[in-house]
């Protein structure tokens, strides 16, 4: 990065924050291996460092504090993640703790209306709930959980309970990526790292776009361009965004038609002769899909067998299925048949959010073995993710409904036993039967009860379902009036989610406590708590000890180990209980490392080995496994399965997919039949939609709208239409449409020509406007091995208003606007 690129990007960094509202609290003393050197300080002025919070690339901000508020952020010139480049929300982030409409106090709602409580009242009106019906309670939380976060929930759940009703909203997101790297090499999360982007000749981004969702890793390409380097970009997608600008290549898909092009690639590779013959015969197995329920094992198939059913994806069959033009599906072929360049794929969303989830990211994964193109830097199918730790906290510590901390799952007696073990739990104590993925445990808890819905209290920790889920009407808004119902959401504003709330606790955001993340290049990062929480606001991994503390003290057996403890005791020097569970004794000891190290435990059997936790607050985070060395420092690993890289892989081996789900260290080619989208465009319904995100907000908006700055350059959410269906329908620029699907409505205004372009037929909508929920309209058909909702193809229809409909819509959204100015007036802050 040359000066002057430094000296902008440090200018940005400094007027990021700008002015906020002040808060109370001691600092830490900045150690000299956290700071960097050449920031700005002063009397009072501090920096420590952070993973930004917002998505799972992982950036490192250094975080200004001065009289107990964050006061500037600037990007972290000694974090190999993002080298001190920060995307526009991330020069932001220090101004998401500062919105006046904070939750501070612990609201009960009674007779309607909500109503202060004390902690004290809320913690035990929770575990009495729990108390008096364990099977029917459910948590529901996220890829923002904090791995000591995820790892209390999970323990609480799992270990404590016997009840496996937990799921993050990360099934929603990265499901399908788990279940497509368990099913391809045993094992969930990437090879590769971040290095692949800077040494490939090829970047194929299939159905996403890094430019907005991922921009510091986007740049990394983009740099090297600016360079003079030859990095060919190949966008695959359902229509032009900025990453599409950026393009060598735009090949322009079908909904689905990602699965067509992979097996087309495929079918080419192996009809001309040219895929990798030594790879695949020395480390890969061939796999197809069982006739009668399929599993993530599959069955072995020869490759003779692999010949015969990939011989009807011809280019010409693939264009019909895909409408990508059957030369650029030779292209393709012939890009993957080129053993002297290095290719890098790169997806999210687009091949997650999708019916054939699993079987997309399994044939993706089989392009690059097939052809060879992995396991060399620049050689890799990569997986990104949306949040900071969906990765860490999720796939890692296991917080689904089917899982177990470091890889394991509920379902196999030896995995319970171990958990167990390491629990200090009486055998037995996990229930072997899943229990309700997300979709699930929604509609169980917005079915009646007499109805059979058995889940009648569900707690929220750190994510916005009222916003997030699909088909929002059936699997959150049918639990309004619902008396036997009990939703419990802690956040830090208000949100959809509080809408409907029955108890809202006050949470405590990113460096209002300690944390660690864990991003999408298995990178594991640690961060110090630097200023106080506002009012009554307290840290969710306390809420949950403090929950299961209150149980233990009423009796539920579950809440103490085999030798009578409480199952989150910490213990002094002398041997005593420090009181955790009461928040005035939370911070007298680290409660964050004594989590962590006795989660390090579990992470072995995978070979997802952690270093101690003081060895994370040296680093801007390791990427596991991390091996301990002769001379006592620890080393983490860029590649895995790779002899070069990768201490686990056998001597003298080049490959080793030491997780083999064929118990052979080899890893799966799979071969998916395609099948078309669940719910087709037809007379009715004409148009497909499409759900995403922006570049200047992230997920539900409920931290960056907060933010002038950002909110002023992305203020509401919209439809992009093509200007030929916007003509045919007599739509003109801006106008108020409905958008109407089988399951709901929503009232957008047009941009047509904006920053994205569909083609014909198609809709984009993103879904960051709380105002303009979208997902009433999304469908909640899900992948059958990842249970992953599909937001990106659905059929709609967009209508026209009448001029009176139309006035009375400029009225409502009149009306709307006074009241989100009445509220974003005081929450706003200056940048």
């Amino acid at each position: 990065m040359n000066n002057d690129r430094r000296a902008l990007l440090k200018s940005a960094a400094m007027a990021a924050a700008g002015s906020m509202v002040a808060g109370n609290g001691s600092l830490p003393v900045v150690r000299a291996d956290q700071a960097v050197d050449d920031l700005p300080t002063g009397e009072g002025l501090e920096w420590n460092k952070a993973p930004c919070r917002f998505c799972g690339t992982g950036c490192h901000v250094q975080v200004g504090v001065e009289d107990g508020r964050v006061v500037a952020i600037a990007g972290d010139k000694a974090a190999d993640v993002n080298k001190g480049l920060l995307c526009v929300k991330g020069y932001h982030v220090g101004g998401i703790l500062y919105g006046k409409d904070r939750l501070t106090k612990p609201l009960l709602r009674k007779d309607g209306e909500l109503t202060e409580i004390s902690w004290d009242e809320a913690i035990e009106t929770i575990a009495q709930r729990i108390f008096d019906s364990p099977e029917t309670f459910a948590f529901y939380g996220s890829g923002q959980w904090t791995i000591p976060e995820g790892f209390a929930a999970q323990k609480f759940m799992k270990g404590g309970l016997g009840n496996n009703h937990i799921d993050p909203n990360a099934r929603l997101c990265m499901a399908s990526a788990v279940t497509g790297f368990l099913a391809t090499y045993g094992v969930d999360e990437p090879a590769g790292c971040y290095q692949d982007l800077d040494e490939c000749d090829v970047l194929i981004t299939w159905g996403n776009n890094p430019a907005e969702m991922h921009p510091v890793l986007f740049s990394r390409v983009t740099d090297r361009r600016s360079r003079g380097e030859t990095v060919r970009v190949i966008d695959i997608g359902t229509r032009r965004t900025r990453t599409t600008d950026a393009a060598n290549d735009y090949l322009e898909m079908k909904p689905h038609g990602d699965v067509a092009i992979s097996l087309g690639i495929m079918h080419l590779l192996i009809a001309n002769d040219n895929y990798d013959k030594s790879f695949v015969e020395k480390h890969c197995n061939f796999r197809g899909a069982e006739a009668d329920s399929p599993t993530l094992q599959g069955e072995a198939i020869s490759e003779e067998d692999f010949r015969k059913r990939i011989a009807k994806y011809t280019p010409e069959h693939v264009e019909e299925l895909s409408g990508v033009p059957a030369g650029q599906i030779r292209m393709l072929g012939e890009l993957f048949g080129n053993h002297d360049i290095r290719i890098t794929s790169l997806w999210c969303m687009g091949m997650n959010q999708h019916t054939m989830g699993t079987a997309i990211n399994s044939l993706v994964h089989g392009v690059h073995l097939l052809s060879g193109h992995f396991g060399r830097p620049g050689d890799a199918p990569t997986s990104l993710t949306g949040q900071p730790s969906a990765c860490g906290t999720v796939r890692e510590v296991g917080t689904l409904s089917h899982a177990l901390p470091g890889g394991r799952v509920v379902a196999k007696p030896e995995h319970r036993q171990q958990c167990e073990e390491y629990w200090n739990l009486r055998e037995g104590s996990i229930n072997a039967v899943p229990g309700y993925h997300t979709v699930k445990m929604f509609e169980q808890f917005t079915k009646p009860t007499a109805e059979g819905g058995d889940i009648t209290t569900l707690i929220v920790q750190v994510t916005n379902p009222g916003q997030t889920l699909p088909n929002l009407n059936a699997l959150f808004n049918d639990k309004e009036g619902l008396k036997d119902k009990f939703l419990i959401v802690s956040d830090v504003y208000p949100t959809a989610s509080t809408q409907l709330a029955d108890l809202i606790l006050p949470a405590a955001l990113w460096v209002e406590k300690n944390g660690m993340f864990g991003n999408s290049e298995r990178r594991t990062q640690q961060w110090f708590k630097m200023v106080d929480p506002p009012g009554d606001a307290r840290d969710d991994t306390w809420m949950t000890i403090a929950i299961a503390h209150k149980l233990f003290e009423m009796g539920y057996e579950g809440m103490q180990d085999k030798d009578g403890e409480f199952i989150f005791a910490v213990k002094d020097d002398d041997g005593q209980d420090i009181p955790i569970w009461e928040f005035e004794h939370y911070y007298d000891t680290n409660v964050d490392k004594h989590l962590f190290e006795e989660y390090r435990q579990f992470t072995t059997m995978k070979h997802k080995n952690l270093a101690p936790y003081d060895e994370y607050v040296k680093a801007r985070g390791l990427r596991w496994p991390v091996v301990e060395q002769e001379d006592g420092s620890w080393r983490e690993t860029r590649f895995r399965f790779s002899g070069f890289d990768d201490p686990f892989v056998k001597e003298g081996e080049e490959f080793d997919f030491y997780h083999s789900s064929s118990n052979d260290g080899r890893a799966q080619i799979w071969f998916h039949e395609y099948a078309p989208p669940p719910e087709m465009p037809d007379d009715q319904y004409p148009m497909w939609l499409c759900t995403g995100r922006v570049l200047e907000h992230w997920h539900t908006g409920t931290m960056t709208r907060r933010l002038a700055p950002l909110n002023r350059a992305m203020p509401t959410a919209y439809v992009e239409m093509h200007s030929d269906d916007a003509k045919a329908a007599n739509i003109r620029q801006g106008e108020i449409v409905t958008i109407e699907s089988r399951r709901g409505v929503c009232d957008l205004p047009v941009w047509i020509d904006g920053r994205g372009r569909p083609p014909r037929g198609t809709i984009f909508v993103p879904f960051f406007d709380e105002s303009k929920l979208i997902n009433n309209c999304t469908l909640e058909a899900f992948d059958p091995f990842s249970k992953q909702p599909d937001y990106k193809k659905c059929a709609v229809r967009v209508v026209k208003k009448t001029t009176a409909k139309q006035n009375s819509a400029k009225d409502q959204t009149a009306k709307d606007k006074t009241a989100k100015e009445a509220t974003t007036a005081h929450v706003e802050v200056s940048s």
